[in-house]
């Protein structure tokens, strides 16, 4: 691990991974590990799932062609994505902040029809680390050492409606961003109703919504889309991370007459929605359809009551938890990181977005007996943090 030539952006564990099964994953020593972050909401099958293996199969004679020709796995992703949002067109890239940065070139342009170029994203959000979706990120840390970055996006307080309103008002945006769970701000979920009556602000006033369901999408939340709680019907949907089960894609979702605003050419992935990437997706979605949203339903109550054991057998240190389906945040009185390195030794990897704050993001995948295991190592752990503690 100390001997490679890596660019150190990455704040790394001290582990190399090595293979996986199921919901579980060794190291190149052979040490064992509970995996609840499942490359941080990627791997949605686990590990080695067979419609993952069959799908690389139908892959292997072709992997890739460019966006100049058409190829089936595309068109019948593209189709059932349709299919299920109700009729949206799909543009496929590789990532989240990919899908982001499509979902913003989409609003600019829509914007060149009426004559407005401001977005607007909420505080505690990420979008993506490229500049575009960068600034609609609004947190210093990220943002900072990038300035001046892409020009004419403005923040606006998550949850309140009366500040959207007077954004909506004096910046006069073409779009505005949203999370329906803010993930990387430490697994918030938007104040019911907001995603709704914000929606009907911004539409009022002419301005497109995107809804960001990069980490909530795809049967995460135990729906299709988070959203979907809401009475709402997003202009825009950008999608990624478990959509391709381990295998690169993002998509961007868009309103057909949304969509008409992009031209030939105005925008495009060399690798975006390949034949490899497509056949994924349709093997993550196929799951989903057949058994996937039924059983995350399912393990989304056993999880939740395990949460509700921890806060009661550590009610010092477990102040609460907060999410929706497989996706949770552990709320602590205490500096979550040392938690999570602490969780990591003793085989359980999950890690901790913010200071107070130990995200759960399984494979969909997980079943009874790897919830068990989670609940074991983190009792230990909470048990040792509160020994350390009183005898601090």
């Amino acid at each position: 691990m100390d001997k490679n030539h890596l660019i150190p952006v990455y704040g790394r564990y001290p582990v190399t991974l090595s293979h996986g099964q199921g919901a579980e994953v060794w190291d190149v020593n052979g040490k064992h590990y509970w995996d609840f972050l499942a490359g941080i909401g990627v791997n949605s099958l686990g590990y080695g799932h067979e419609r993952i293996l069959k799908a690389f199969d139908k892959s292997q004679n072709l992997l890739h062609t460019s966006n100049l020709f058409w190829h089936n796995p595309g068109i019948e992703l593209s189709n059932k994505i349709a299919e299920l949002t109700g009729g949206y067109l799909s543009l496929w890239v590789n990532s989240g902040t990919e899908a982001n940065e499509a979902g913003i070139k989409l609003m600019r342009r829509y914007g060149k029809s009426v004559g407005r170029s401001a977005i607007l994203s909420l505080t505690n959000g990420f979008h993506g680390r490229t500049m575009g979706s960068l600034s609609a990120t609004f947190v210093p840390r990220y943002q900072d050492p990038f300035a001046p970055l892409v020009p004419d996006f403005y923040e606006v307080e998550a949850g309140s409606l009366s500040a959207l309103e007077e954004a909506i008002d004096q910046f006069h945006p073409c779009g505005v961003m949203m999370e329906p769970i803010q993930g990387e701000g430490g697994v918030v979920p938007l104040p019911r109703g907001y995603l709704s009556q914000g929606a009907k602000l911004a539409k009022e006033a002419g301005c497109l919504v995107l809804i960001d369901e990069i980490q909530t999408g795809m049967g995460r939340t135990a729906q299709w889309f988070a959203f979907q709680s809401e009475d709402i019907e997003p202009d825009i949907i950008t999608v990624a991370k478990g959509l391709g089960g381990g295998i690169p894609i993002g998509g961007m979702l868009a309103q057909e007459h949304v969509a008409s605003h992009f031209l030939p050419g105005e925008h495009g992935s060399t690798f975006g929605g390949n034949p490899l990437a497509s056949q994924m997706a349709l093997a993550v979605i196929d799951w989903l359809e057949a058994e996937g949203l039924e059983h995350i339903r399912k393990m989304a109550g056993v999880l939740e009551e395990t949460l509700g054991s921890l806060q009661r057998d550590f009610p010092d240190l477990v102040l609460g938890y907060r999410g929706q389906g497989l996706m949770w945040g552990l709320l602590v009185s205490v500096p979550s990181s040392p938690i999570a390195a602490q969780a990591l030794d003793r085989g359980l990897i999950v890690n901790a977005p913010q200071p107070d704050v130990i995200r759960l993001l399984p494979p969909l995948i997980v079943n009874e007996e790897a919830i068990g295991a989670f609940f074991h190592i983190m009792t230990q752990v909470l048990q040792l943090t509160r020994e350390q503690r009183e005898g601090a």
